[in-house]
């Protein structure tokens, strides 16, 4: 009596490693991850690996599709066996009868440039473009208005954007017979290209437009008024979206980034939306104190400086500084005083010194920063 072998496939679950209520998405990354794991180019002379490799492309195939799916579910493996599971069964024979390209899908067109098995789109994007516009100082404070002109691709008026003469359509590429891809024998199975001659798209323009040859885009130029919002600071990006070159084949428009460069005041620096200076007095004016008209961006101002005033005093006007930004107020001026001493005196005011140094004793010994702080008090 001679024994009869038991042969039970895998569950299509369990080849798969993912759970019976397992997502699309999650049996496609399961997949994938299983696929190029087991891939025969990876592993040659290796029949187990071959083996797995096939199991988990039967498994996929079945349970990428829903009424494969939802027939294996019902009725295990005998759904696509002869005669078994549902009468008139569709999907006898799953596995590798079939065009394994077809099969796969848009996974093994990732894995080998295929493009995903889709025809690819005419329509595309217009680019970005970028125009850098420089400005004074007080513009970038105050805000500005400027009329910048850019050169930008925009529809061809002769044909309306299509590329093509006389209104005619596109013809259907010879190529790849309008499905934008052509297959190859990769091993065992086919692989979907990218088809070189239409790019995809699954057409051709035989008759080009003369004024854009067949482009469907010409160059021109346009004039765009720049709104230049007061307190902007070096490198303020203002994007005007749909003002950059147009799309192709009624793809939509990019956008218009301007990029701002601002000049260096002649004497205020900017930190924030503070104003920085420097006000040179004399040594009599910092000690008996006066008072200092300086110009603001506002205008002129005055400083009342106190007697015994010392070098580096910073005296602070308040909203006097640089308008915050799409805010209310401003930033502050800060003045700070240096006591220029003379490099050269006549022989009067060398006498005079001469005299009020006599008045004016110091101990000319090192000391600390803050000790000489204190020591300020003195001459104050």
């Amino acid at each position: 009596m001679s024994a009869t072998a038991n042969v039970t496939k895998l569950d299509f679950y369990e080849v798969l490693g993912v759970s019976r209520d397992a997502s699309d998405a999650e049996l496609k990354t399961s997949y994938r991850k299983l696929a190029m794991q087991y891939h025969p180019d990876r592993n040659p002379n290796n029949p187990e690996a071959e083996e797995q490799f096939k199991a988990c492309s039967e498994a996929y195939s079945v349970l990428s599709d829903p009424e494969k799916r939802a027939a294996y579910d019902r009725f295990g493996h005998a759904a696509f066996q002869n005669g078994g599971g549902a009468a008139g069964n569709p999907f006898q024979g799953a596995g590798f009868q079939g065009d394994l390209g077809d099969i796969f899908g848009d996974i093994f067109g990732e894995m080998f440039g295929g493009g995903g098995g889709r025809r690819a789109s005419r329509v595309q994007r217009g680019r970005d473009l970028r125009y850098d516009l420089t400005l004074e100082f007080e513009e970038a404070v105050a805000g500005v208005e400027k009329e910048i002109i850019i050169r930008r691709l925009e529809p061809c008026e002769d044909c309306r954007g299509t590329g093509s003469a006389n209104g005619k359509a596109p013809a259907t590429c010879t190529q790849c017979g309008g499905r934008g891809q052509v297959r190859f024998q990769q091993g065992f199975f086919s692989v979907a290209k990218t088809c070189s001659r239409c790019g995809g798209t699954g057409s051709i323009i035989t008759e080009p437009c003369p004024g854009c040859r067949g482009e469907g885009l010409q160059p021109k130029r346009h004039t765009i008024l720049v709104k230049v919002p007061a307190g902007v600071e070096q490198d303020t990006r203002i994007r005007y979206q749909g003002e950059g070159e147009a799309g192709r084949f009624g793809g939509p428009a990019g956008d218009l980034y301007v990029i701002l460069t601002v000049k260096a005041h002649k004497f205020f620096e900017r930190d924030g939306d503070d104003l920085h200076c420097v006000m040179p007095i004399s040594f009599p004016q910092a000690a008996l104190g006066t008072e200092l008209e300086i110009e603001t961006l506002d205008g002129p101002a005055t400083i009342k400086v106190p007697e015994g005033t010392q070098n580096g005093r910073q005296f602070r006007l308040r909203n006097k500084g640089v308008p915050h930004l799409n805010e209310h107020g401003k930033g502050d001026l800060v003045v700070e005083i240096r006591v220029a001493t003379p490099s050269k005196l006549n022989k009067q005011q060398k006498e005079l010194l001469r005299q009020l140094g006599e008045t004016m004793v110091m101990e000319n010994t090192p000391t600390s920063r803050g000790l000489f702080e204190k020591m300020k008090d003195i001459f104050s």
